[in-house]
Parts: structure tokens; C-alpha cells; sequence
């Protein structure tokens, strides 16, 4: 039986709960309006290419110049456009959010290394970086399945159960 003091601390416990489960939602559903806002704005802009980005990379120079070659670029660019845009949508609604979040993660490695001058990664950051916490973000929600709290993973899990690898 409980007594006064430890029914006050489970309820408080619950807020507590109650409460992470909310934030975590919102941060999920905030970086995908980040990333979808990022893969929209290079959508809409006729003249936006990964060239410059690749063209000035301190780290790998090598492998970056290669994909600047007019017969990859192409593919670079609609990688970059559509992979942020679809990674927003997966977060904002909670779909295949385990899979995407880890090709997210990569695609931000792939941003911070060409900006790596070790230890420094660009002007104002050293060694971490705001590609890293994205990363990190985005492999945090894979491992949580951050889509079956308020996202249409777990609307699609409880109906089919089978993709439940993929969903998230």
C-alpha cells in the first residue's frame, strides 16, 4: 500500500513521464520542419547546387572533387534536395522514421567531414558541430523509435506488426 508521500512522488513521476514524452515528440517533429525546410528551399531554387559545398572540402578533397564530376553532381544535388525534404516528412509525421533517421544520420556525416579541418570544423566549432548533434539526434530517435509516440508508425505497427524493423 502507498503511502501519502510515495502516491505524491509517483504522480510527480508521472508528469515527469508525461512530459519527456511530449518534448521528445516536439524535438522529433521540430528538426523534421528543419529538414524539411532545408531540402524544400534547395527544391525551390533553380540556381542551389552542392558544388560549393563539395569545392571547398579540407578533408577527403579527393573523394569530394569526384563527386563534383558533371556525371555525379546531378545525383548529389537530388540526393541532397529530396533526402533532407523526405527526412523532414518522416519526422513531422512519424513515418518510417527508424530507417530514415539512420540514412539522415549518414547524410549528415557526409555534411560535417568535408568541413573537418581536425580539431576545428569551421569557424566556430571544435571538433562537434551542429551536423554531429543532428546525427546524433536523428540515431537517438532510431534507437528510441521516436515514430510510435504520436506518429503514424505506431498507428501502422498496431495494425500490421510486420514492418516493425523498419518503422519507428
Amino acid at each position: 500500500m502507498l503511502t501519502l508521500r510515495q502516491s505524491g512522488e509517483l504522480k510527480e513521476l508521472i508528469i515527469i513521464m508525461k512530459s519527456q514524452k511530449y518534448l521528445f515528440v516536439a524535438t522529433r517533429v521540430a528538426l523534421g520542419f528543419l529538414m524539411l525546410y532545408a531540402g524544400v528551399s534547395k527544391l525551390m531554387d533553380p540556381e542551389w547546387s552542392a558544388a560549393g559545398y563539395l569545392s571547398a572540402a579540407k578533408t577527403f578533397p579527393v573523394f569530394y572533387s569526384w563527386l563534383l564530376s558533371p556525371e555525379i553532381l546531378p545525383t548529389i544535388n537530388l540526393i541532397n534536395e529530396w533526402g533532407l525534404a523526405l527526412l523532414g516528412v518522416s519526422l513531422v509525421l512519424g513515418l518510417f522514421v527508424r530507417l530514415s533517421s539512420v540514412l539522415g544520420a549518414v547524410l549528415m556525416v557526409l555534411y560535417y567531414i568535408p568541413i573537418l579541418n581536425f580539431p576545428s570544423v569551421g569557424a566556430h566549432s571544435y571538433i562537434v558541430d551542429e551536423h554531429i548533434i543532428y546525427a546524433l539526434l536523428l540515431l537517438y530517435f532510431a534507437a528510441a523509435r521516436a515514430g510510435r509516440r504520436f506518429g503514424l508508425d505506431g498507428i501502422i505497427t498496431a495494425r500490421l506488426g510486420k514492418l516493425s524493423g523498419l518503422l519507428g
